[in-house]
């Protein structure tokens, strides 16, 4: 299922690469009808609905396709504790605040904004640690090719809140719970947050990248 699912995602990489730079107008009706094939193939391989991902995956004109950009925070205290949140959107699974890379902002300000909305935790951007490609690590399969970052920060200032909208329980973890944690490991795995640990004993270590 992995291979049919990169095939695809290169399927729609090339036909997005030629409606963006074919002059050839029946070259452009065959490079949709690529991406339309890709898109359903898709839709069969990973159960979302056509309707979500053709505007999120397909709809791209006029642009290069590029990868999709997912920046976490990681916030220690101390040297054996994480902040982590519950995902909603996944069953109360645990992860690293964050989300996708909004327009406008910088990744270190899409780590700020990102923790102060799901943990209420005003923070700074120290340092990035690494910049991976999801495709290189054991995550489930998904229909866009991603590059997570992960800043680690530190806490400036406010309190923790819990249960936001698309947040349940926001607490410090233990390193020595991680192993017992349910994950959303669509969002961080377990072999990053140990990867990540390593920074707290060695912190002018060079960053990481894939």
């Amino acid at each position: 299922m992995s291979k049919l699912l990169e095939i695809a995602k290169r399927l729609n990489a090339l036909a997005q690469a030629g409606l963006t730079y074919s002059p050839n107008a029946y070259d452009l009706e065959r490079f949709s009808e690529i991406r339309e094939i890709s898109v359903e193939l898709l839709h069969e391989l990973t159960d979302e609905p056509i309707e979500k991902i053709a505007p999120l995956f397909a709809s791209g004109i006029g642009e290069y396709p590029t990868p999709k950009v997912d920046v976490r925070a990681v916030v220690f205290r101390g040297e054996d504790e994480l902040l982590m949140v519950q995902e909603k959107i996944d069953h109360l699974r645990w992860t690293l605040p964050g989300g996708w890379a909004d327009v406008g902002y910088t990744p270190s300000e899409i780590a700020v904004k990102e923790t102060e909305e799901e943990t209420g935790l005003i923070v700074k951007p120290v340092r990035l640690l690494a910049v991976l490609d999801k495709r290189q690590h054991p995550h489930p399969p998904q229909p866009w090719y991603v590059y997570k970052f992960f800043i680690r920060c530190e806490v400036v200032s406010g309190e923790i809140r819990s249960d936001g909208h698309d947040i349940g329980q926001v607490r410090w973890v233990r390193r020595t719970e991680l192993p017992e944690l349910s994950l959303s490991e669509d969002r961080v795995t377990a072999s990053q947050l140990e990867m990540l640990f390593t920074f707290v004993t060695n912190p002018d270590a060079p960053a990481l990248c894939d």
